[in-house]
């Protein structure tokens, strides 16, 4: 079982940065990729970015060009870097680590959320 924790959220106004840190712990030796979702007040949860061990990246479309995604797999650790914030990324944001399991499914392990809010 992998734990997560993450910090980093806050308030900021608008066109400011954030930076987001996510530490797992547990049984990280599974782990293949890690990323951030995050979830906005009556909308589903959605993905933001994720890494691969392998280092591959994949950004939602909202976040090309303005947030970083990166991994220390020696610390086991995720970092997202925001920059240029607006109103629409206000939400829980979520990191997320995915593990392989027994029977070689994929596992999913969520922290439990930080608040981003961005507003003047």
């Amino acid at each position: 079982q992998v734990q997560l924790v993450e910090s980093g959220g806050g308030l900021v106004q608008p066109g400011g940065s954030l930076r987001l840190s996510c530490a797992a712990s547990g049984r990280t030796g599974n782990i293949v990729a890690m990323g951030w979702h995050r979830q906005a007040p009556g909308k589903e949860r959605e993905l933001v970015a994720a890494i691969a061990s392998t280092g591959n990246i994949n950004y939602a479309d909202s976040a090309k060009g303005r947030f970083t995604i990166s991994r220390d797999n020696a610390k086991n650790s995720v970092n997202l870097q925001m920059n240029n914030l607006n109103s629409e990324d206000t939400a829980v944001y979520y990191c997320v680590a995915h593990s392989v399991v027994r029977g070689g499914s994929i596992s999913p392990s969520w922290g439990q959320g930080t608040q981003v809010t961005v507003s003047s």
